[in-house]
């Protein structure tokens, strides 16, 4: 890691000539390249919205069959940069007439006018340029959690968004079901008031735990069906090791967000939104178990501290990860809020008992305790909980899910729960405690000027490593 931030480039722009001319080089676009690059999103032309697929396994192959349900979407163009594994077969089975890639750039420019809209359901490393691609060519991108791999990613792709007018939305489901619109009820009716302190925890087993790291994985022969070039995109080249993909990148700090990017947004996200969290000024790392310069902790506990606002006190938010790391909870917590909706972690999975993903929020006379994505609070102790019933407001159902509502968005019918400009501090938040587990540190953010002002190498690890070659434009568009 190189410990010097290069040159800010949040507010640099580049001509689509140049951008035309690097993609040439870097042979993703044919001589007859004609893109228009940089238009402004346009409302679609049909009934549905004409999607495009990228990531067509795992979590992306449950993106498509989730946006296909809702039949509100053609699924034109599916990409992958191994497509014909063996995690693919069940979303090329059901759509074997569409068009199919390995390279979102070819994708993008072959298929460009006939595409609406863009899912990205690949590594956390790799959301960034297909997504700065697809809203400079004027698509509505929907993207998996968290945003982007940096805190710098996440900024430019805020600014795209407002940039080139288009429909953008984060994978944290549970922004459009109950927990939403609870939340957003009992804060307007003062239910939920003057937080102080919130704890968040994911208890649950990760692929990392009992992994001993001393270095990266060694080279091992690259399967003939993936494009490993395309598949490390803007990441420092790394030689192909089967325990990089299908899921394991998020082990390594090159590649993932850890716990906390792959849980944070789906168990804090409507108190941050709806208290108004905002940016840190102060992140504790306060336990670091088994700390690794290349994959995450076995456990850690963090502490986040949020200033006054908005007539809001001073907020702590506390993260617990890590099996033997069970956060201190109030006697009267009793069984965790468990959603049967909600998915197992990606190694391990939930139990409904205290140790299950979930929070505690601390308001001025009420506590309440929650799960994960949509699941909603409950008042604690049960007594207080019934004490209160006849004062609680109606809470809305929700007019469409995640993936609907980001159709309906695309078509101009409603607005993204979980547009970039909410999701992306949000993220922001879960990519500076990823820096507090690597440097084990405390850390202190000017929440004006977005820099860590006492640990230099944290600072640069907002940027991260320079892109490769032919990579760069990517943080220009």
């Amino acid at each position: 890691m190189n410990p010097q931030p290069k040159p800010s480039i949040y507010h640099t722009g580049i001509r689509r000539r140049s951008f035309l001319k690097g993609m040439l080089e870097a042979g993703a676009f044919s001589a007859a390249a004609s893109s228009p690059l940089f238009a402004q999103a346009a409302r679609p032309k049909g009934d549905k919205v004409r999607l495009a697929c990228c990531g067509i396994g795992n979590q992306g192959g449950n993106d498509i069959k989730s946006f296909y349900a809702t039949g509100l979407c053609e699924i034109v163009a599916l990409c992958d940069t191994d497509m014909g594994a063996p995690h693919t077969l069940g979303t090329l089975k059901k759509f074997p007439k569409v068009p199919q890639f390995q390279d979102f750039r070819k994708m993008l420019d072959k298929m460009d006018k006939d595409i609406d809209a863009v899912c990205i359901g690949v590594p956390d490393f790799s959301h960034f340029p297909i997504a700065m691609l697809a809203m400079s060519m004027g698509k509505h991108v929907f993207v998996e959690k968290p945003m982007a791999h940096t805190f710098q990613e996440v900024e430019l792709m805020m600014q795209a968004e407002l940039k080139y007018k288009v429909a953008t939305q984060m994978g944290n489901q549970g922004h459009s079901e109950g927990n939403y619109f609870q939340f957003k009820a009992w804060t307007d009716a003062g239910i939920i008031k003057n937080v102080t302190k919130i704890t968040a925890f994911m208890n649950s087993g990760r692929r990392w735990h009992g992994m001993n790291v001393s270095n990266l994985p060694p080279k091992e022969p690259t399967p003939p069906t993936l494009d490993w070039d395309t598949w490390l995109a803007t990441a420092q080249f790394h030689e192909y090791n089967r325990k990089y993909i299908n899921g394991d990148w998020r082990c390594w700090y090159d590649f993932g967000n850890g716990a906390l990017g792959d849980w944070g947004a789906h168990i804090f996200d409507t108190a941050h939104e709806f208290l108004h969290l905002g940016l840190p000024e102060e992140i504790n790392s306060l336990r670091c178990d088994g700390p690794n310069d290349f994959i995450f902790p076995q456990a850690s506990t963090l502490c986040f501290k949020f200033p006054k606002r908005e007539g809001m006190p001073p907020l702590d938010l506390t993260w617990y990860d890590g099996v033997k790391n069970l956060p201190p909870l109030p006697d009267s917590f009793g069984k965790a809020v468990v959603d049967a909706n909600i998915p197992a972690p990606s190694a391990g999975k939930i139990e409904t008992k205290a140790s299950a993903p979930g929070k505690v929020i601390y308001g001025d006379d009420l506590t309440f305790k929650g799960g994960s994505h949509g699941s909603t609070l409950k008042i604690i102790p049960e007594s207080k909980a019934k004490d209160m019933a006849s004062m609680l407001p109606e809470v809305p159902k929700s007019s469409s899910n995640h993936y609907a509502n980001f159709l309906l968005a695309c078509k101009g019918e409603e607005k993204c729960r979980s547009s970039f400009a909410v999701a992306g501090p949000l993220s922001q938040v879960m990519v500076l405690g990823v820096i507090a587990q690597r440097r084990n540190a405390q850390l202190k953010f000017d929440r004006i000027t977005k820099q860590i002002t006492n640990d230099k190498i944290a600072n640069a690890l907002l940027v991260g490593p320079p892109p490769r070659k032919d990579w760069a434009q990517f943080y220009q568009l």
